[in-house]
């Protein structure tokens, strides 16, 4: 599948239509006849089984194999995980025999299909497939492998020795079940993945998960060339001449760190809507150098927070300036273990001591944020928000807590300030921000909260340990378009959590959110996990980025969208004045 140029919701690519099983843990994907690599050689549900298993190969070293990690035993095989097996009868350990049984997941009603739109003569750039609700899913194939996919979930342990040794200390049970047994390397024909015949795709899910769809979207799951890569390499087959691709273009020549070059892959399956002959792109680290390009006439656009910082007042009143809210957020943890932020009063009261509005006027490129999710991208979604702006009600708070003074009133100096400090990782931005709200403290509290900057790897590790003092700094850009991939930070208490707080019933909404095909109720069950977040405060929100870049007006169908994601073959040149978009550029004046 791929994004939708302009809403990126997930539509029809080299899958023309699909199945999803009533519980959203199962998809079958019916491939196009007419797929084809630029080769010529027709695409099959044998190419997508390869480059999943190739991805999760831990040979590959995929940063963003964790993406996958929602279909059957692909952690484990990406993990160098073992299942466990009775060498006397050949029958492997159950994990429901060694973990709660989970819960039961909600019944659904309807099942949701794809289905491209019929192509008509004349169609625009901007005709996009759809998708539509039907009644019935194909019925399952049932060969060997879903069998095996279908059956108990096999008990998996960690390949490393120590850490083995720490799990099976922790569950006697276990212990002595695996006495005398042998443990068999997950292998990647275990993976949730099946081509059930050269045009059909069916990929079974650990859990129901109704935003997978648009997370196949990502990158990571894009199809690779398997003959290709067997006859260049793991590292040549991507060079020029050597490279065979599946999308709308195809590359032409790459100058590393200079110029790569594509043009239009005839072999393409809607090649006839492709308009651009050839694309030109000039990657560059220096944004002023590509704005200066850009003012220069040399290039037609830049995407992706090409404006720097200092020309954001000269740029945005021009006509050719464009900027959108981003899948991201930006937010300080809390460390709920650790006097005094163990105490819900005091997270609330230092959250409602921060002026979002300001913080984001200050940003110029932001949005305030007072919930968890960015706000204004999920359409539908009613947001629950968190606490506003309010120094009086914290300083009440604060003095509720017991920092007060012989009147009741709250009193700085009774803080102990020793205790808390805003950690952040070494960037110019974040540390811009921490001084920002370490100024809104002082005014607002009378309290200044020294900032520490720390180095990445440091840094990250103390927020994974939770071994911070107060605050630390968080950013999470959406992997994917659905709340799930912020909400899911705090599905466990370990992981990405980072704070400390931790309640069963927040993922079991989230369980529950996820079973089912209705938007409505879904997004009903979601405001109340997010609820919960906002409610206990282990965080505190800040703003919401923005994304920036430069169009001329004669480039058409580059939307503006939440992943800053341009789908090229949308993307045109109108050579009609009329039909430009806003008249003249004018980062020629």
């Amino acid at each position: 599948v791929e994004y939708h140029p302009k809403t990126m919701e997930p539509i029809p690519a080299i899958a023309e239509r699909w199945e999803i099983n009533s519980d959203i843990s199962e998809f079958v994907f019916h491939l196009r006849k007419n797929a084809r690599w630029s080769n010529g050689d027709p695409i099959t549900a044998h190419d997508f089984v390869y480059s999943l298993r190739r991805g999760l190969a831990p040979a590959t070293a995929a940063r963003a194999a964790n993406l996958a990690y929602y279909i059957k035993y692909s952690q484990p095989f990406n993990e160098g995980a073992m299942f466990v097996r009775d060498p006397q009868t050949g029958a492997f350990l159950l994990e429901k025999d060694f973990a709660p049984q989970p819960s039961t997941p909600a019944t659904v009603e309807a099942v949701k299909t794809s289905s491209a739109a019929t192509e008509k003569a004349g169609k625009t750039t901007t005709d996009v497939p759809t998708t539509q609700q039907v009644a019935n899913p194909a019925p399952a194939v049932e060969t060997e492998f879903y069998r095996f996919i279908h059956s108990p979930a096999r008990l998996v342990v960690t390949a490393d020795e120590k850490k083995r040794a720490q799990q099976l200390e922790a569950n006697p049970k276990l212990k002595a079940a695996i006495a005398n047994k042998e443990f068999v390397p997950v292998k990647a024909e275990d993976i949730g993945i099946e081509a059930v015949d050269d045009y059909t795709v069916r990929i079974t899910l650990t859990q129901s998960a109704p935003f997978f769809l648009g997370l196949l979207a990502h990158q990571f799951f894009k199809v690779v060339p398997r003959q290709a890569i067997e006859k260049h390499g793991r590292v040549n087959w991507t060079q020029p001449g050597n490279i065979v691709t599946s999308g709308p273009f195809k590359l032409k020549s790459w100058k590393p760190y200079n110029e790569v070059v594509v043009e239009r892959n005839p072999m393409y399956w809607d090649a006839a809507n492709v308009k651009l002959q050839e694309i030109r792109f000039y990657p560059s680290d220096e944004l002023t150098t590509t704005m200066n390009l850009y003012k220069a006439g040399e290039v037609d656009a830049t995407f992706n927070h090409t404006v720097p910082a200092g020309w954001n007042d000269v740029v945005r009143p021009k006509k050719d300036y464009m900027d959108a809210p981003e899948v991201a957020i930006e937010f300080y943890l809390i460390n709920t273990k650790r006097p005094p932020m163990n105490d819900k009063r005091v997270r609330r009261a230092f959250s409602m001591a921060i002026d979002k509005i300001a913080l984001a006027k200050w940003r110029k490129t932001a949005k305030p944020l007072t919930a968890f999710s960015p706000e204004g991208i999920f359409p539908g979604y009613q947001q629950p928000k968190g606490v506003g702006f309010d120094p009086e009600r914290a300083k009440q708070l604060l003095a509720e807590a017991g920092y007060r003074d012989d009147s009741g009133k709250f009193d700085p100096q009774k803080f102990p300030i020793s205790e808390v400090e805003v950690s952040y990782n070494t960037n110019e931005s974040t540390k811009s921000t921490a001084e920002f709200v370490q100024a809104q403290w002082k005014q607002n509290l009378g309290i200044t909260v020294p900032i520490k900057n720390m180095e990445t790897k440091t840094y990250l590790d103390h927020m994974a340990k939770v071994q911070y003092k107060g605050f630390a700094r968080r950013g999470w850009v959406g992997d994917y378009m659905d709340l799930f991939t912020f909400l899911n930070l705090f599905y466990t208490a370990e992981g990405n959590n980072g704070t400390g707080w931790w309640d069963p019933k927040y993922p079991a909404l989230l369980d529950e959110a996820n079973s089912t095909l209705d938007q409505r109720k879904r997004y009903e069950l979601l405001a109340k996990a997010e609820a919960m977040i906002l409610e206990a405060q282990p965080i505190i929100p800040l703003y919401t980025p923005a994304t920036n870049w430069m169009k001329k007006p004669y480039v058409k169908g580059m939307y503006p969208n939440p992943g800053t994601l341009h789908a090229w073959k949308y993307v045109y040149i109108e050579y009609d004045p009329a039909k430009w978009d806003r008249g003249m550029p004018e980062m020629t004046d």
